[in-house]
């Protein structure tokens, strides 16, 4: 391969442990250890929050299906679709979120929602028994 002169220095051992003087010490694990802890109490939080706004949001689509239902008006609005996708890839723009993930997410829940309207005309298949309570 290459010479001795290529290769990085190889950091000292401790005789005792067989840590370099860069591996983390006990103390570094447990500061570690809480610093995770804390952030996955925050992740938990958020996770908690967003299907609270999930639930309510979609009551709200609930509402609009059936007065879609009971008005004879079409399940689907692709303009309407297109203005909300275009809206919220512009938010996550600004936010620091990845556009593409926020654009498939709201498509996966747009597209739950127009299943729960065609279900409500009576346009679409029943709901599978597995599939849990219908929640849009």
């Amino acid at each position: 391969m290459g010479s001795d002169a290529q290769r990085p220095p190889q950091q000292p051992r401790s005789p005792l442990s067989g840590r370099t003087p860069d591996s983390p010490r006990a103390g570094d694990r447990e500061r570690a250890a809480e610093l995770l802890a804390e952030e996955r109490r925050s992740i938990d939080n958020i996770d908690a929050a967003l299907v609270h706004l999930l639930a309510e949001r979609f009551r709200h689509t609930q509402r609009v299906g059936r007065l879609k239902a009971a008005h004879d008006l079409p399940p689907a609005d692709p303009e309407r679709e297109a203005q909300q996708i275009a809206r919220l890839h512009a938010l996550a723009q600004e936010s620091g979120l990845d556009p593409v993930f926020a654009e498939r997410f709201m498509r996966f829940i747009v597209t739950e929602v127009i299943r729960h309207h065609e279900r409500l005309r009576g346009d679409g298949p029943a709901r599978p028994a597995d599939d849990g309570p219908d929640r849009t």
